[in-house]
């Protein structure tokens, strides 16, 4: 384990590797997986979000798994990416698993969502796209969704976010935050809490 909480993980498929960096302590039945943009690498939206939770989520019994894309312009390939850490945490012994994608990585998350097992009971998009997004309608009945969006978003607008949750189905929840831009750094804090509280409500 390095210093910063996590054990280095790379998950071998027949694809090529997909690196990952595992907050867990033993033991635990819940985890998140989380994954960021096009930008690639470890990139994480609203001031640190990723790693700030990854750690303070440990508290309440629930590992994280960071997903970083071997491709992150290729929607279809980073689906399975997720799906791929989806499946190492229910080897891990995980039954409740929540995806949380920023930008791009929204539409993955929703995709992979859809396209996996019942273990994934919530998905939270941050400033997601609407593009693959459309498969929102078919997350597994009873998982639920929380979207965030700042209202000063120049990359991907607002109406992305509503347009998302139009499309979804109950349990769903969809926040603006005015004046707040792509990277959702000015509510930073508010956010924080904000996916951490729905985080461990609906895990």
């Amino acid at each position: 384990m390095t210093n910063d909480g996590y054990t280095p993980v790379r998950l071998v498929t027949r694809r090529g590797g997909v690196d990952c960096r595992y907050y867990h302590i033993a033991g635990a039945s819940k985890a998140v997986i989380w994954v960021g943009g096009v930008g690639g690498g470890w990139d994480t939206p609203a001031r640190g979000l990723y790693p700030h939770l990854c750690q303070k989520l440990i508290k309440k019994e629930i590992n994280s798994l960071r997903v970083r894309f071997r491709y992150p312009t290729g929607l279809y390939v980073s689906v399975l990416d997720v799906i791929e850490g989806i499946h190492f945490l229910e080897q891990q012994g995980i039954e409740s698993v929540g995806l949380v994608g920023h930008s791009f990585g929204g539409a993955v998350v929703i995709q992979a969502g859809a396209d996996s097992s019942d273990t994934v009971r919530t998905v939270v998009t941050l400033s997601t796209q609407s593009y693959g997004a459309e498969g929102v309608s078919r997350l597994k009945q009873g998982s639920s969704i929380l979207l965030i969006h700042g209202t000063d978003d120049k990359v991907l607008p607002s109406y992305c976010s509503s347009y998302v949750y139009n499309l979804a189905n109950d349990p769903k929840e969809i926040i603006f935050y005015k004046g707040a831009t792509h990277g959702l750094d000015e509510p930073g804090e508010q956010v924080h809490q904000m996916v951490h509280d729905w985080l461990v409500k609906h895990l």
